[in-house]
């Protein structure tokens, strides 16, 4: 089955529901609405379809490999990576004056979906570049700016982040990594870091390795790190790669998916770098590039359930058991309840998890173009939540996809068991998906709630302004606003973090519920109440929203609980 590119829901979604309209009423953005952004989705869904799809099956089972100290990547990842590279497509929302489109967030989200539905290993070298554009962007000089950022919007050098020790993972102010002062404005830094995606390949001109690391003297934990550009090979004086800097792959870790992707442990022994941004303030530009990522690996998670999904519904629609008990039946599993219950609440989690993410964009591209802090306050409430229910969508619905092929689905044989594997990483990295719900219940509620119950009330006022036409969905949506908002205002008013944080968990899944509740209620609207959006948002309002009551007594029921069974009790001792 070739993927097919969701270009159609994308167009929808722009159009009817996360309000792009508003995105391209900005001066710097006039001219990306319309035909330029049917243009943009409907040519990187075709590189999608015909170049990087048939590359999904070749990284699983020709895996990157490392020989004599090279990284040999997939056959057929070079001329996959050049199709993204020439097309444009890794600096969509670069900034013009070094290369980039300086499109919308939303669009490059879009296309970053269909590049991971495609081949979600090929697809996050690329996602890791635009990251590192973005840091520098903010926070390198402009010396680095000119010779690093042309190269990596045009994708002649890939970028990636080295921020993991083996003793320090989530724990970042742990590291032990070292950058000693050259004094010819270079520092010597050395120290190991695992986890490393994309750390090397065989195919670009240069890799540029973006490395946390202490200076002398710097002050213990988070507020000692500072962040320095370590290339592979050293610019000469014209800017072209050169000498070999000192630092090397010392191995490829072993994955349980992924497999296309080398993540590799990296060695720097007095490699030369350059600082980013100010002594000890690493973290700040390394979190600049972490947001980006966060928004973009919630995006593979929707992609790589969207593949899974088509694999799926291809397979229900063709395998022929049992008898279902409906009327003009075509004899194959999709017409049995259960195989179609699962393919509903697949298609309507997927819908609206790209709502969100998209929404996320949005409020990305308005904070850009506005300036406005409720807008910066908005994208960074929608961060952690796009991040965490994409990629819990993404392994829900792949491993869903595994339940409907049945036992052909534990067959590595068929593909779809890749899927699942490949997006299981996705809930860990960048951040894990508990994190994720840490930070929306600790930092991102600091504002005692209130860019929460802001995009409540509109939630509310939409599903006011519903009513005549949708009623029921309407109504329930208004109740699952208002009971969501009482659970905000249950939270900031919780003392002891700890007791946030013991149901962070299911406080963001529940808030995830009511915005996808939302997103399908628009999205009925504007299609009309008897048409197929419709009827997925009937079933997402109808059959997974009431979740969100279970979940938020949940995220009511403190940490106590939590800790009246001891370690050992737990051991079984």
């Amino acid at each position: 089955m070739a993927y097919r590119a969701p270009v159609e829901d994308f167009t929808f979604l722009l159009d009817h529901v996360v309000g792009f309209g508003r995105v391209t009423q900005n001066e710097i953005h006039a001219e990306a609405g319309g035909e330029m952004a049917a243009a943009i989705l409907g040519e990187a869904g075709r590189m999608c379809e015909e170049v990087l799809s048939p590359l999904q099956r070749v990284g699983d089972t020709d895996p990157a490999r490392l020989e004599n100290g090279r990284v040999i990547c997939p056959k057929g990842f070079g001329d996959g990576y050049r199709a993204i590279a020439e097309g444009g497509w890794i600096g969509m929302s670069a900034p013009v004056e070094y290369g980039g489109m300086g499109l919308p967030m939303a669009l490059t989200t879009a296309v970053n979906e269909m590049m991971s539905g495609a081949c979600l290993a090929l697809q996050l070298n690329p996602l890791m570049t635009q990251g590192q554009i973005e840091a520098l962007e903010h926070h390198a000089s402009d010396e680095i700016k000119a010779l690093y950022l042309p190269k990596l919007i045009s994708g002649d050098w890939c970028g990636t982040m080295n921020l993991t020790e083996p003793n320090a993972g989530s724990d970042v102010g742990a590291l032990r990594s070292t950058a000693t002062d050259s004094g010819d404005g270079t520092f010597a830094v050395s120290g190991q870091k695992i986890f490393i995606s994309w750390a090397d390949n065989d195919f670009s001109e240069n890799v540029c390795h973006l490395v946390l690391a202490r200076l002398p003297g710097s002050p213990a934990g988070s507020k000692g790190i500072s962040l320095f550009m370590v290339p592979k090979l050293i610019p000469d004086e014209n800017g072209n790669p050169g000498e070999a800097n000192s630092l090397r792959v010392v191995s490829l870790e072993h994955k349980m998916g992924l497999h296309g992707s080398p993540t590799a442990v990296m060695q720097y022994e007095g490699a030369k770098g350059w600082m980013i941004g100010a002594p000890n303030e690493g973290l700040k530009a390394m979190f600049t590039m972490m947001n980006n990522a966060r928004l973009g690996v919630g995006v593979q998670g929707i992609g790589a359930g969207e593949g899974a999904y088509q694999k799926a519904l291809a397979y229900a629609r063709e395998r022929v058991q049992g008898r279902p008990l409906i009327e003009n039946a075509t004899g194959t599993i999709i017409d049995h309840a259960d195989v179609r219950r699962m393919l509903l609440s697949m298609r309507a989690k997927l819908f609206a998890a790209r709502a969100i993410a998209l929404s996320c964009a949005i409020a990305t591209d308005m904070a850009r173009a506005t300036g406005s802090d409720d807008w910066r306050a908005r994208a960074a409430l929608l961060t952690p939540i796009a991040k965490a229910y994409g990629t819990d969508t993404g392994c829900e619905v792949a491993s869903e996809a595994i339940q409907v092929h049945g036992g052909m689905g534990y067959i590595e044989e068929t593909g779809v068991a890749q899927y699942l594997r490949d997006v299981r990483v996705t809930a860990i990295y960048e951040g894990t998906n508990g994190i994720q719900a840490m930070d929306l219940v600790g930092r991102k509620m600091m504002d005692g709630g209130e860019a929460a119950c802001r995009l409540l009330e509109e939630i509310e006022k939409r599903a006011e302004a519903a009513r005549a036409t949708l009623p029921a969905m309407s109504g329930a949506l208004w109740a699952a606003a208002e009971t969501m908002r009482e659970g905000v205002e249950w939270l900031v008013g919780q003392g002891d973090f700890n007791d946030r944080f013991a149901g962070a968990v299911p406080f963001l899944r529940a808030f995830a519920l009511v915005l996808g509740a939302d997103a399908h209620l628009q999205a009925a609207q504007a299609a009309g109440p008897q048409s197929p959006r419709a009827h997925f948002a009937r079933f997402f309002i109808n059959r997974l929203l009431p979740e969100h009551a279970a979940l938020l007594a949940r995220a009511k029921a403190g940490a106590a609980g939590l800790y009246a069974i001891s370690a050992e009790e737990l051991a079984g001792l």
